[in-house]
Parts: structure tokens; sequence; C-alpha cells
């Protein structure tokens, strides 16, 4: 029996479509994808990633939303609720747990960078990479790393407004926030392409992002493929779950992670198509790693014209990827914690908010006071680790993955065939056949590889 929802609604289907394409990108796609496509060869790399988008993170995203409609309460609540119904154990609940833990992580760091990308919106804007050389742009990207105090203050910034959003709720807060900022978000990427399609090096964009040369599809480029699309669709960590318990019953769940999927993928290889004209027309480096947007761009916004405004563009549009992502992740804790009658929604959000603002002094003192730290020196795999490098590999390589995992394993193994297909409206065709295989057998075994992969290299 479907458990009593103690949650409000989104008002429509495209409020919650606009939400869950908005906690789906991110800076995985924004700022992670083009620097690791650039670092693994380009269109190879994306005809992996479009693959594993297609045949694992979708069918997961698919079984994640039936899960969090049908509990219609936070992951861990969800998860016992429903695995009571089935016969399984009540303990699934802590992959809920899981998933709240990888979420605090998550947004301790994801708040750092987003800051600052603030700060590079006001640094672009003021013309201060005007005139400069690589080095130079990436000397005063490396002293800004080198203020602690001052991404603290920008990091401070970003934690301020996710909290103020999801502090307003489900309907003001997050939906109401998202109506504006996906569509400017959209808006902004597309006139940005435009700019590189007019002043960029466009054709040998689409070729490096489309003409795939397969010499380059090692086995690290597949599992680093795989491995980001994971990480950009958001799955396995209960984040599309919790949305999907606000979802109205009308809501085609199929039609709509399908609509959630490719609006993420348009936006990543959007990113792609709005950055590599910039890099390749200013003869820069497309491998450049972390450092893509914050080095190899800045440097390329200093020396074209209006590259004051672009550059302050680029980066509005990177802050609004990062925020209506991190609503997704600060909601799945407040989903939990305001399960208790009496808890006021703004004080447990900024309760949790501090903590993970706290937290995220870690990453911040990663890149100065604890720059040389090595917590984990001692051990061949972790020698080079900073506490950053190690909460990133944890979240990445351990946390999502087995999350991913256990959700596919619960859905695909304890959850009944009449179960889904009443949860999803389908027949038992081929559409849902096709899905239930990939979800038993492709999922499972692909999200395993990565998991081992990432464990032994």
């Amino acid at each position: 029996m479907q458990s009593e929802s103690v949650h409000e609604h989104f008002s429509s289907r495209w409020g919650f479509l606009l939400a869950a394409i908005g906690a789906a990108v991110g800076l995985g796609n924004i700022w992670k994808f083009p620097y690791m496509l650039g670092s693994n060869g380009g269109a190879a790399f994306v005809l992996v990633y479009i693959l594993a988008i297609a045949l694992i993170a979708t069918p997961v995203m698919i079984g994640e939303m039936l899960l969090g409609r049908h509990g219609r309460m936070s992951a861990p609540h969800t998860l016992k609720t429903i695995a009571i119904e089935v016969g399984a154990s009540p303990n699934w609940k802590y992959l809920g747990w899981l998933g709240i833990v990888a979420l605090f992580l998550v947004l301790s760091f994801f708040s750092v960078i987003a800051g600052w990308s603030i700060a590079y919106i006001f640094k672009t804007a003021s013309g201060a990479f005007s005139g400069l050389t690589p080095a130079e742009v990436s000397g005063v990207f490396d002293e800004f790393l080198h203020q602690p105090t001052v991404l603290i203050g920008w990091h401070a910034l970003f934690m301020a407004a996710t909290i103020f959003i999801v502090s307003r709720g489900v309907k003001a807060g997050i939906e109401k926030a998202v109506t504006y900022m996906m569509p400017a978000l959209f808006a902004m990427l597309i006139g940005l392409v435009i700019y590189g399609m007019v002043a960029g090096d466009f054709s040998q964009a689409v070729s490096y992002l489309f003409k795939p040369d397969f010499s380059k599809l090692t086995p690290e480029v597949i599992l680093s493929a795989f491995g980001q699309a994971f990480f950009s669709v958001n799955v396995g960590i209960g984040a599309l779950l919790t949305y999907a318990a606000y979802l109205p019953d009308d809501v085609d769940i199929v039609k709509s992670s399908v609509i959630i999927a490719v609006g993420d993928t348009l936006v990543a290889l959007l990113a792609g198509l709005m950055i590599f004209p910039i890099v390749f027309a200013h003869g820069l480096d497309p491998g450049q790693g972390p450092g893509l947007i914050f080095v190899t761009l800045s440097t390329a916004f200093g020396s074209m014209p209006g590259g004051a405004f672009i550059g302050a563009i680029f980066f509005v549009l990177v802050f609004l990827a990062a925020l209506s992502s991190s609503l997704s992740m600060l909601e799945v804790s407040i989903c939990k914690l305001i399960e208790k009658e009496g808890r006021s929604r703004s004080k447990m959000a900024m309760a949790l908010g501090s903590a993970i603002f706290l937290f995220g002094f870690l990453t911040v003192w990663s890149f100065n006071l604890l720059e040389d730290a090595r917590p984990l020196g001692f051990t061949e795999r972790f020698s080079d680790m900073t506490p950053f490098g190690l909460i990133d590999f944890i979240i990445t390589s351990v946390l999502m993955p087995v999350g991913a995992l256990l959700y596919a394993v619960f859905i695909g193994w304890w959850l009944s065939k009449d179960m889904t297909m009443q949860a999803l409206g389908l027949q038992d065709g081929l559409l849902f056949r096709s899905w239930r295989f990939l979800m038993r057998y492709v999922a499972p075994v692909a999200i395993l590889v990565i998991f081992v992969s990432n464990l032994i290299e």
C-alpha cells in the first residue's frame, strides 16, 4: 500500500521537469564534462558517454523515480517502507542514508567550487584577465586559491543562496527558483554557443565533439565516460527519488526520465560547443583538466573583443547551473529532517546548511593551508591525495557507484513485475521488458566494473 505523503507537491509536471533537469545539470555538465572530454580524446568519449546515459543511467533514474513517487517520503523512509512491502529487509533504508551522506559531502565541496564561479563573474567583468598570458592567468587562479578567507567568503555566499531557496519550500522556493533559473540558463548557453559559432573555431569544435577517433577508445576512456554519465545525471544518491516524492500522480515517469536525460545530455554537449570553439580559436589546450574554465577560458576571455562581458555571462551560467543542482542536494536531507511533525523547514535548512558550510572548510584548506597534507600518504593508492582529493574519491569512486548498484539490485530484483508495471504505467511489452533487463543485468554489471576499476587503478 502506498505511503501517505507528509510533503507538498510540485504544482505541475513542467515545474518538476525544470527542477529535475536543474538537479542533473550542474558543475558536472558545465565544468567537469568539457574537461573530462578534453582529457579523454574528444568524440570517442562523447559516444560512450551517450550510450552510458541511455543504457544505464536513464534506466536507474526511472527506477529511482518509481520508488520516490510510490513511497512519497524521504529516501530512507521510502526504501524501508517499500522493502517491507515486498518482503525484503527494512535495512534497505541505509541505502537512503548512504545517499544523504554522499550529498552532504558533495555539497560541501560543490559549494566551494561554485563560489569560485561567483568570484570569477566579477573578476572577468572587471577586465582582470585582459591581455594576460596563459601563465599569468594561471598565476591569478593560483593566487586566488591561496586566499582561504576569500574562498570561505564566496563559499558562504553560495551556501546562503542555497539555504534561502530550500528553506522556502518546494513550490515557493525550489520550483519558483528553477522556473526563472533554467530558462535563463538555457538562453545564456544557446547565446554563448551562437557566439562561439561566430567568433570561434566552430567547425573544429564540432569535429572534436562528433567525429570519433576510435583509436583513442581505451578501457580508461570507456570507464571515465561511464563514471561521468552517473556523476552528470545524479543517479544512485536519492536526489531524483526525493523530487519524485513531490511528483503529481498523473506524470509519466518514463517520459519524464527520458526528457531529463536528454535535457542533461543536451546541456553537456552545448557546453562543449560553447567552450571548445573559443579554446581552439585561441590555440589553447582542450585537455587542460579541472582548470579548463578558470584558466584556459579566462585566458581566451582576456584576449577577445568584448571578452569581459562574454566571460561574465559565462560565469553567471556556471553559477546558475551549480545553484540549480545544489538545491536538490540539500533537499534530500531536509526531506528526511522535516518528516517528524513540528520541525521547521527553515530551521533545519539553516542548521544543515551551516554544517555543510563548515565541513567545506576542508576543501578550501586543501588548496592552501592543507595543500601539502596527505592524510593517507602511507598508502600507495592514496599517497598524492589531499583532504579534498580523498573526499572526491570517496564520493565518485565509492558512494555513488555503490548507491547506484544497490538501487539497481533493489529495483531490478526485489520489486515485482506487476508492481513496477503499475507504477510506471506500462504493459508487459518490449519497452518494459527492455527496461527490466537493463535494470537486472546490464546496469549492475556495468556499475560493478566501474566500481572495481576505480578501486584498483
